[in-house]
């Protein structure tokens, strides 16, 4: 089973995410998963938390035997866009180490604040994997 993305005729191929995706199999949903490790620290940074953030999706979804290619969908929730908006160069070669070259449906927003006060980004998943 693989996604496939979709990309309406005519609309401009997006950069870093598809528009959507479509799959067939059992589906995983990921809780938001901040970026702190296994003993609850924070790296400084937002780039250094999304780096954790997107580690800890995956190691969530390897309990279910997936991987980054079986992601259909990310929905990230960052405390300041402007300070997304300037690590954007940084962000990138974050995400390909973590990702690869998978890039699903996504959606970001702005919010007011995240639970865990040090928190700079939440990220949550949905994942489809093989029918087994």
């Amino acid at each position: 089973m693989t996604l496939t993305a979709l990309q309406p005729p005519g609309w401009p191929a997006p950069r870093g995410y598809a528009n959507g995706m479509m799959g067939r199999g059992r589906v995983v949903l990921v809780g938001g998963m901040i970026g702190w490790d296994e003993a609850g620290r924070f790296p400084q940074g937002l780039v250094a938390q999304v780096r954790q953030a997107l580690l800890n999706i995956l190691t969530v979804l390897k309990e279910a035997g997936g991987g980054p290619e079986h992601i259909a969908r990310l929905t990230w929730y960052v405390t300041d866009m402007e300070e997304y908006r300037a690590s954007l160069k940084e962000l990138g070669p974050v995400y390909r180490d973590v990702m690869g070259r998978h890039f699903p449906a996504m959606a970001l927003v702005q919010v007011v604040a995240l639970v865990e006060r040090d928190a700079r980004v939440e990220i949550e998943a949905t994942a489809i994997l093989p029918d087994q």
